[in-house]
């Protein structure tokens, strides 16, 4: 049965298809994520983690019970997209909008912040990986707000895979940052109106140098984007996962590169045959 899926793989490839994925007779999540085609991998894969509170409240536990759970399905899940080649990893952590939960909440929310760089700084730093925050930095907690400019200085020049956090982040804040550091490079001279594109409001996002979006994942079954990434997302792929985010796994996140892999990715266009086709 893989030599057959293979053979058809490879006829495929020379008739000029997009190459479809193959399984491998082996249950090792890695193995089958390399028998995925590297062009049908996303560059830039998006996570909402979502569904740490509910993991926790079906257990009679606390909801920061449910966070620190989630912290350990992260661990795992950086270390598949360092392990199956994904060039950028962006997790939401902490929107703008999550200030308004309970204060313990928020406080048990900023103490696993310190908590996580304490824990696994050295570890991200080994496997070369380079630490970006999104968001308002200079809205955190001092303590915590150190916290992570420490760990970007120290991972600033490590070539591995690119590790977001969004925290403390907003999409439309973000918009509106770039368009009033674009206002004021206008005010200043540097740029006339006519000048600016999307190319330069990308540059002033906070995920500038960056691919955009390929693959966006929220767990949980819920199905919106919670202000996560408006401008980068415009084109992703979306897969809408009902495990809650401490049980998402391997097998889930080879499951979501599974699914965007079969898919076809137009971007407006049409496909070969002609035939007229949604963006």
């Amino acid at each position: 049965m893989f030599t057959e899926k293979l053979a058809k793989l490879f006829g495929n490839m020379r008739r000029g298809r997009a190459p479809q994925y193959i399984t491998v007779p082996i249950q090792s999540a890695t193995a089958q994520t390399y028998a995925l085609p590297p062009d049908r991998l996303p560059r830039h894969v998006a996570i909402i983690m979502d569904g740490n509170g509910r993991w926790a409240t079906r257990r009679n536990l606390p909801r920061s019970a449910g966070h620190a759970a989630g912290t350990e399905a992260l661990r795992d899940i950086i270390r598949a997209s360092s392990d199956w080649g994904i060039e950028a990893l962006t997790i939401y952590a902490f929107s703008t909008e999550n200030w308004a939960r309970s204060k313990e909440e928020v406080n048990a929310l900023m103490a696993l912040l310190l908590k996580y760089f304490a824990s696994e700084i050295d570890e991200l730093d080994a496997q070369h990986v380079c630490i970006r925050i999104l968001g308002n930095i200079d809205g955190l907690p001092e303590a915590q707000r150190a916290a992570v400019k420490n760990a970007m200085e120290r991972t600033s020049e490590n070539l591995g895979l690119k590790l977001n956090i969004a925290l403390n982040y907003g999409g439309r804040a973000e918009l509106v940052r770039a368009a009033r550091a674009l206002a004021g490079k206008v005010s200043a001279g540097e740029y006339t109106s006519e000048q600016i594109d999307e190319a330069t409001l990308s540059e002033e996002l906070y995920t500038h140098g960056l691919p955009d979006v390929d693959l966006l994942i929220r767990t949980s079954g819920e199905q919106r984007l919670s202000n996560f990434l408006p401008w980068q997302t415009s084109y992703a792929e979306l897969v809408f996962d009902k495990t809650l985010w401490p049980d998402f796994d391997r097998a889930c996140y080879l499951r979501a590169l599974r699914e965007f892999a079969n898919r076809s990715r137009r971007f407006g266009a049409v496909e070969p045959s002609g035939e007229e086709e949604h963006a």
